[in-house]
Parts: structure tokens; sequence; C-alpha cells
């Protein structure tokens, strides 16, 4: 009898640690959303005053000062441009990347992966001053272009690991099934595995979209004339008003919490394909 309460008990006390880790983990990451959304929704003068309310006024008067600040505009299309260069360029290499190493067996493949992975072993501030000197002489400084680049860099890994785990749940015989029926390796790949593998694709690309769309330290070191909205906003974060951080901040925040929201299902689909 005193068995079955102790571990009666021991079931309470963990359920109660998980949910108390669930609630905290949620305040952690809410809590910052909502008071970034307050400040954003609430006037200049309540934003700098004190005591602070926690209940947002609805004023956009952050947001219309945001939207009117010199070269605010210009760096938001910026970092739009970027990203979409870079979710287009990550799956256009990490796709087939991860196609070749879930269906090919070759000497070094297990090397080649680890290799993967390692191009974020290597941190972005040490790779500065070469990738400057390197853009400068190629003619790719201060470009869309070239900083769109960097960020499919710092993509693909996670574009090739995902697309191989769901290229890897999909199983070859299905492959092997329409090429009996006359089907090329190519049209195979489009009729029968491209319908599986899409939801995982579009995760993979709103993801690529999401790291681009976040990154400070290459944007800061590689554009001048051409920042995206991160470098802009840190390059003026002495000097810009409390309200206009908090504006930037919420521009920056809030697609990116609708990007993930949006393709949830994707990402539930493309972790149910990846353990089939």
């Amino acid at each position: 009898m005193s068995t079955s309460l102790s571990n009666t008990s021991t079931v309470r006390a963990g359920r109660w640690v998980y949910g108390a880790s669930v609630a905290l983990l949620c305040a952690w990451v809410l809590v910052p959303i909502y008071l970034l959304l307050v400040n954003t929704l609430s006037s200049p003068a309540a934003v700098s005053g004190f005591p602070k309310s926690f209940v947002p006024e609805f004023d956009t008067a952050s947001l219309e000062f945001f939207a009117g600040f010199s070269g605010m505009v210009s760096a938001l299309i910026n970092s739009i441009y970027v990203a979409a260069i870079t979710m287009v360029l990550s799956i256009v290499i990490g796709a087939p990347a991860g196609y070749a190493l879930s269906r090919f067996d070759f000497k070094g493949k297990e090397l080649f992966r680890l290799l993967i992975l390692l191009t974020r072993a290597f941190p972005l501030p040490l790779l500065a001053l070469p990738l400057t000197v390197m853009f400068i002489q190629v003619g790719l400084d201060d470009t869309i272009f070239g900083l769109a680049l960097v960020h499919t860099t710092l993509a693909i890994p996670f574009a090739v690991l995902i697309t191989f785990s769901l290229f890897s749940g999909i199983p070859v015989e299905l492959e092997e099934a329409s090429w009996t029926l006359g089907c090329t390796r190519l049209t195979g790949f489009r009729y029968v595995v491209l319908p599986l593998i899409l939801p995982g694709i579009t995760a993979s690309a709103i993801f690529a979209f999401v790291i681009s769309w976040n990154e400070v330290f290459a944007a800061a070191v590689l554009t001048i004339e051409n920042r995206t909205l991160t470098a802009f906003l840190l390059q003026n974060l002495d000097t810009s008003p409390l309200h206009l951080k908090f504006a930037g901040g919420f521009i920056l925040v809030v697609p990116a919490l609708v990007f993930i929201f949006a393709v949830r299902k994707y990402l539930f689909a493309m972790w149910g394909i990846a353990n089939r």
C-alpha cells in the first residue's frame, strides 16, 4: 500500500514539475513579446514615462514614427530582398545535397555530413575580416546579393540536414516503382517524391528566411548604404528614441512569428515524415 502511495506521489510531483517547467518556458518566451507589443502600441510619452502600463493604448504613433524615420523603409525592403534570396538559394542548393546524401552511397559520405555541421562551428566574427576583403575584391561589398550569399551559407547546413532526414523517411521503393512504370529519375522525383517532401521543403525555406531576417552581424559588417533592418537599428541604437527601438523590435519579431505560425502544419508534417 505504501509503495502504491509513494508511486502516486512521485507521478504527481513529476507532473507538477513538468507543468511548472512548461509554464516557466512559456512565460520566458511570451512575456518579452507581450511587453514589446504593449510598448509598440503605446504613445511615445507612455513608452518613456513611468510607471509602465501592462495594457496597450493602441496608439500607432510609434509605428508611424518608425515608418517616417529616414532610411527605415529602405532598410526594411533590403531585409525582405536578402531573406527572399537566401530562402531560394538555400533550398536550391540544400535540397539536392540532402537528396544525394539520402539516396547515394559514396566515399566520404559521413565526412561530408560532418563538414556540413562544421560550417556552423566557425564564429562569424572570426570570418568578418577575410569576408570583407574578399567581397571588396570581387565587388560584392555593400550589396544585397553579397549579403544574401553569406546568409545562405548560414542557412544551408540546416536545409541540407532537414531535407536529408525528409528524403530518408520516404522509401526508395516508391521511386523504384515509378521507374518500372516508365518514369525517369527526374520525373519519378517530380511526381512521387516531391509531393511528399513539399511540406518539409516549405518549412525549411521559411526557416532559412527567418535566419536571414534576424541576422545582424554580417549585415552590419558587410553593408554601409544597403543595410538591412537589423543592421540599421543597430547603427542607430544609441541615437534613436526608445519608442523607435520598440517599434523596430516589433517589426523584426512579428514577421518571424507569423511565418512560423503559418507553416506549423508543415513543421508537424515534416516531423511525421522524418520519423516514419
